[in-house]
């Protein structure tokens, strides 16, 4: 057995929800085959052997290209990612400026922007890794990062269909199962589940397949390019994907919008800034598109081992 890793028997599954967001649609079947994944999220004590032994630089360390961003001002090519900051009160809800925040100097050792620093976060996730620096660890760890498909199999733990990691109730006996907001976000946070950042992994329970935190505490990066629309198995009842990847870019997706020429993968699990009134994606159908190139103070990630191919 991989140490700290968990054991995930391939098999089929319902893939999506039709009760939620639009590109969580359509409803259909998958199949996947049997992997190892990691019981936990990366946490920043494992980064840091991994730049220890390496010396990797996250995108976050460097200065952004100024062709990615011809629009950009000169003194904000430096360094930096993007943070959360609630704000005094209640805000509209159409505008996330209002509380994600562009800061210079912020990285995975300083996730709070300089001046912060990981004093007692040893356990927890790492943050503000894009997905570059996620795959460079996972190449480095002789591991990889898994495909939508695979997570959400991995997520929901044998429990098909349903809502949640751990059933269809929110909050059985009242219990919080998952790190995610409590309150109106993005001003209040009640704190309820005893955290208002992330929390040391583990802190949870896990889902039936041993896994912790497959949904709250951060997004998770996977493999997969994001396509606005899922395979549609209505169209081909014959034939349930096996292994479905999405290997290269949807030029549709982010068409029109800023930074739309950089590639976006798909985040899975949703995150601690994640509330019934904002951004209910704490469920493994939950999905969103993720520019490369980002990093924040709520994506992390995990990898997975495949199994060996029969000769």
């Amino acid at each position: 057995m991989p140490k700290d890793m968990c054991r995930v028997e391939g098999g089929e599954f319902t893939m999506g929800s039709a009760d939620f967001y639009p590109e969580e649609r359509p409803v259909h079947r998958v199949s996947v085959d049997g992997f190892w994944m990691d019981e936990h999220l990366v946490t920043v004590a494992e980064f840091r052997r991994f730049v220890k032994a390496t010396g990797h630089v996250t995108v976050a360390e460097r200065a952004p290209d100024p062709a990615d961003f011809p629009d950009a001002e000169p003194d904000q090519l430096v360094p930096g990612s993007l943070v959360f900051r609630p704000p005094p009160g209640p805000v509209p809800l159409d505008d996330v400026r209002r509380w994600w925040h562009w800061v210079p100097g912020a990285d995975w050792r300083h996730p709070n922007g300089p001046g912060s620093t990981l004093d007692g976060l040893e356990r927890h996730p790492v943050t503000h890794v894009a997905y570059d620096d996620a795959a460079e660890y996972a190449a480095w760890a002789g591991k990889s990062l898994p495909t939508e498909a695979e997570w959400e199999f991995a997520a929901r733990g044998g429990l098909d269909g349903a809502v949640f990691a751990w059933g269809d109730d929110p909050t059985p006996k009242g219990r919080a199962m998952a790190n995610t907001w409590q309150g109106q976000f993005p001003w209040e946070n009640l704190r309820l589940d005893g955290y208002e950042g992330t929390s040391p992994v583990k802190s949870f329970p896990p889902n039936r397949y041993g896994l912790y935190d497959m949904t709250g505490n951060v997004w998770e990066w996977t493999d997969d390019f994001f396509t606005a629309h899922q395979v549609d198995e209505a169209t081909r009842p014959c034939c349930v994907p096996h292994n479905p990847r999405r290997a290269t870019p949807d030029p549709t997706v982010g068409a029109g919008a800023p930074g739309a020429h950089l590639p976006r993968r798909v985040i899975k699990g949703g995150s601690h800034l994640c509330a019934p009134n904002y951004c209910l994606r704490y469920r493994p159908a939950a999905r969103q598109a993720e520019t490369v190139d980002t990093s924040t103070s709520h994506i992390g990630f995990r990898c997975i081992v495949r199994d060996e191919p029969q000769a």
